[in-house]
């Protein structure tokens, strides 16, 4: 069956996540420094990030939606030192902005270009990054995440909803991403193609395989034609 639509994870697939999440981390705590100094006093930045890491643990049923997720920790946050909720809102969104300023992997903006004069694109993600708010909706057939369908990756669901939107057939789509779990899993029990981003070379943890595996952005086009 021909491939019609191809969909992309973000975080750790098209940018590095890590350097992206800590910058927005230190943008928050440097704003709660100048503005809600009670909780700077109370935590350092890296007691900070263990206190938000160790509540969204404790708190599975808001993990498909990182948003409210993050507002609520905050909401905590701001009761434990006597704040009201005034800082909600403009805390989570500067630690958005912040969020939201990628620097995509070498290659991947072009083949995105490429690949979106051929196929239908989309964007499959359990964050809250915003591609068209970073500049490159409009590579995009659609964006859909987690929060907006009500289930996470791996959820078959999730998936199945994508293709909708794309108006193909489980069959005719690809799924490119990094994580096996999530993405790759996922996306197979989904009855997608699934393509590996694995530009380490790990080993793969078990399951069913993927329908390919790259080291780099650019094996993408010679890959989905070969699929």
């Amino acid at each position: 069956m021909t491939i019609e639509c191809i969909a992309f994870d973000l975080d750790d697939t098209l940018w590095e996540c890590h350097p992206v999440i800590q910058r927005a981390e230190q943008r928050f705590y440097d704003w709660l420094k100048s503005y809600y100094p009670k909780i700077t006093q109370k935590y350092s930045e890296d007691a900070l990030i263990q206190h938000r890491i160790a509540y969204m643990k404790s708190h599975p049923e808001l993990h498909h939606n990182l948003t409210a997720l993050r507002k609520s920790w905050t909401r905590q946050l701001a009761s434990e030192v006597n704040y009201d909720d005034s800082l909600i809102e403009p805390g989570f969104e500067v630690f958005w902005l912040a969020r939201n300023q990628v620097t995509f992997f070498d290659g991947a903006l072009e083949q995105l270009e490429a690949l979106s004069k051929r196929y239908k694109l989309g964007v499959i993600s359990n964050g809250n990054a915003d591609v068209h708010h970073i500049g490159v909706g409009h590579l995009f057939d659609f964006a859909l995440s987690s929060e907006k369908v009500g289930v996470a990756k791996p959820h078959q669901d999730i998936f199945h909803e994508a293709a909708r939107q794309a108006e193909v057939s489980p069959e005719q789509m690809v799924y490119v991403g990094d994580d096996p779990q999530r993405d790759i899993l996922g996306a197979l029990s989904a009855g997608l193609h699934a393509v590996w981003y694995n530009p380490s070379l790990q080993p793969w943890p078990g399951g069913r395989t993927p329908t390919a595996v790259i080291q780099d952005l650019n094996e993408l086009q010679v890959i989905i034609k070969n699929i």
